[in-house]
């Protein structure tokens, strides 16, 4: 290693501040939030990439060895992804933007990686967290700059919508099911990483039962406006037809 655990994640850290300012001066026409989105943005695509060309390509494969002694390139991951969680929970708790959901999610993210790279093991699970955990993000950040561009009660907000629903339940709770049982068969991790996977499936199943609700009353406002139209559309048919006679 050329550089000391820590110093790589303070650096990390000052890297996604840097960009945050940056982005800050870019858009200064805009609010905060605005810039603090297009780092998490930012975060949400170099993670995902990373994470699944760690998992799926260099490996190793995390279902078969969780556990296993980090490689190079899992603790370069890991390090850009804590330095971007500190960053994004400083920022939430110093402007009160995000629930105490999203804070406990941020704050077992750190622990995790952080607990991850002082051990020298595991690695492998906790990329594969940081995949599943990231993979909807984009989707999430684009659904909230639709809606500050005014143009998500469109189609391409239907679509935004869709693929976060049809994502978060296959990967974070279909596959993460499957990586959770992998991880607590395995004689290998310690207990308490084992305890932090589980304790991050059960945050995604708060998350889901959130995206459940949402999708329902989103459904049922699309059937009722369908609905609607289909009486509108059925009326002037009607009236045509006894002006005809």
């Amino acid at each position: 290693m050329l550089f000391p655990l820590p110093l790589r994640a303070a650096c990390s850290l000052l890297a996604w501040f840097c960009l945050y300012k940056w982005f800050c001066h870019r858009y200064r026409h805009r609010n905060l939030e605005w810039s603090c989105r297009l780092v998490t943005l930012t975060h949400g695509i170099l993670a995902t990439c990373l994470s699944a060309y760690i998992g799926f390509i260099d490996g190793p494969w995390p279902l078969s060895h969780p556990g296993s002694p980090n490689t190079t390139l899992q603790v370069h991951g890991l390090c850009l992804s804590l330095g971007y969680f500190i960053f994004d929970l400083c920022w939430c708790v110093y402007f009160q933007t995000e629930g105490a959901l999203m804070l406990a999610h941020h704050l077992v993210s750190i622990v995790g990686i952080a607990t991850s790279l002082a051990l020298g093991e595991s690695g492998a699970d906790v990329n594969a967290v940081i995949f599943g955990s990231e993979i909807t993000n984009p989707l999430l950040q684009a659904r909230w700059f639709l809606k500050e561009l005014g143009r998500y009660h469109t189609f391409t907000g239907d679509l935004v919508d869709f693929l976060f629903v049809v994502l978060f339940t296959g990967v974070r709770i279909g596959v993460g099911a499957w990586l959770m049982y992998c991880e607590l068969a395995s004689p290998r991790p310690r207990w308490f990483i084992k305890l932090g996977g589980v304790v991050m499936y059960v945050v995604s199943w708060v998350f889901m039962l959130s995206i459940c609700r949402f999708a329902r009353r989103k459904s049922i406002r699309k059937y009722q406006a369908w609905r609607s139209r289909r009486s509108r559309e059925l009326g002037w048919k009607t009236n045509g037809h006894l002006k005809g006679h």
